[in-house]
């Protein structure tokens, strides 16, 4: 990314549309209930969302979230976010999401997405991919992400994925505890943790395993900064201002109306750059052009 040309570096973005593969209608009722809850079914492609992010000059992260086991649906090819961010590298990076059920499979991918590919991180998304973080099973994809000092989002909290179906959809809101993370930033401390959204109903678990472990960050992602908890914001402006990171959830939340918010929202003027651009950028290794 070229930081000097971007206001923000937005963290957590989703590809919703795939230009090469085939819509899969397979578990379409997630997609409704999802519109419901969110109030929203835009679903731009790949395309669409960076021409969007560039008209603004903010940076991004996207990614897609692998839940062919739990949900039985097509995901999103991780080769298409990467190739996108290759075409648009002054001002995008693709991060990989891969089901955990696939173990040493999903390490062998992993590792190609890599080295072949230049993807910067990965998304894992605890409810809807049912698992726990701390399962051994998702230990060999973490190995990589490790061995190579990357980033990994965890979505964390409420998940408005299966929100008023039967059942919840069976998906378990409690695989997105934050605290069991904890373990996962003890066995792996070359991986940086990133908690996505505030953290409801979890918020101060979050807030102590970040305050604990310094390879633990907080992305605001998900949520009008308005409706924040008060104490995500006064941590944000003192304690943990060096690890948090604007997010905003696109298309779900978009970054006019998160940074509109943002500027309301009772955090003071001199963490405003770290959390809008700095924090990123040393979070993914990034340095400013000499000069």
């Amino acid at each position: 990314m070229k930081l000097e040309n971007l206001i923000a570096i937005d963290m957590h973005t989703h590809a919703e549309v795939s230009c090469w593969n085939p819509f899969d209608n397979y578990g379409e009722e997630f997609d409704r209930a999802a519109d419901k809850y969110f109030k929203s079914n835009r679903r731009p492609t790949i395309e669409e969302t960076v021409q969007y992010y560039r008209e603004r000059r903010i940076g991004l992260v996207m990614f897609t979230v692998d839940a062919e086991a739990q949900i039985g649906r097509c995901r999103i090819p991780n080769e298409e976010i990467a190739e996108a961010a290759q075409k648009n590298s002054d001002m995008m990076m693709a991060f990989a999401s891969i089901d955990p059920h696939k173990g040493k499979m999903g390490a062998r991918e992993a590792r190609r997405l890599i080295t072949e590919y230049g993807v910067k991180g990965f998304k894992f998304h605890p409810t809807v991919q049912g698992f726990y973080p701390y399962d051994r099973m998702a230990w060999p994809i973490y190995e990589v992400i490790a061995e190579h000092r990357m980033p990994a989002i965890f979505h964390s909290g409420h998940s408005g994925i299966g929100s008023g179906m039967r059942c919840g959809g069976g998906l378990r809101l409690e695989y997105s505890n934050p605290m069991h993370l904890d373990d996962v930033a003890i066995a792996f401390p070359d991986m940086q943790i990133v908690i996505a959204h505030p953290s409801w109903p979890w918020q101060d678990e979050a807030l102590s395993v970040a305050m604990h472990k310094p390879n633990v960050w907080i992305d605001l992602s998900g949520w009008s900064p308005k409706y924040f908890p008060p104490q995500l914001v006064q941590y944000a402006n003192t304690l943990l201002k060096d690890r948090v990171l604007f997010g905003s959830d696109f298309p779900l939340i978009t970054p006019d109306r998160w940074m509109k918010d943002f500027q309301e929202a009772g955090f003071r003027p001199e963490v405003h750059p770290l959390i809008l651009k700095d924090n990123a950028a040393r979070l993914l290794g990034l340095q400013p052009a000499a000069g």
